[in-house]
């Protein structure tokens, strides 16, 4: 049995819809001293039946070491979002999630694969107009706890 209800899978079917693009979930995993690995892995497994658009790749934090450098993981679990741009090359959204996406940080989720998969933003014009003054890279860094 999964983890969403019917209705909200239906929910979730209609959103994803709003896609353009594929989206590759890397999933970075071990198999020992990672409490939070396997319900990782459920709530993701919860995606790729709702649409096409969304396929999980699950990499061996230990064993691809190289791999988790290229996307800056240093701790499992951790997502990272590649969009798969209609058979072009992929490109890195720069995207993290550290920890298990449970609870509000599932909505989160969603949001963040559907923005890496082509729906349009929903920022304000306002919004918009004060990210295009930034003249500089940066680092965005969210942190949530679970109460």
């Amino acid at each position: 049995m999964g983890l969403l209800a019917p209705a909200d899978q239906q929910k979730l079917r209609e959103s994803f819809n709003e896609m353009t693009s594929k989206v590759r979930v890397l999933f970075f995993t071990q198999t020992l001293d990672c409490e939070t690995c396997v319900h990782t892995r459920q709530i993701l497994d919860e995606l790729p039946p709702l649409t096409d658009k969304i396929a999980i790749e699950e990499v061996n934090y230990v064993l691809e070491k190289e791999k988790a450098a290229e996307y800056g993981i240093d701790r499992v679990p951790a997502i990272a979002l590649v969009a798969d741009n209609n058979g072009g090359a992929p490109r890195d959204s720069r995207i993290r999630f550290l920890g298990a996406p449970s609870g509000y940080e599932f909505i989160s989720l969603v949001q963040a694969v559907m923005l890496v998969g082509g729906r349009p933003s929903t920022l304000t014009e306002e919004n918009r107009e004060k990210l295009a003054a930034v003249t500089r890279p940066m680092r965005m860094q969210v942190f949530t706890t679970p109460t």
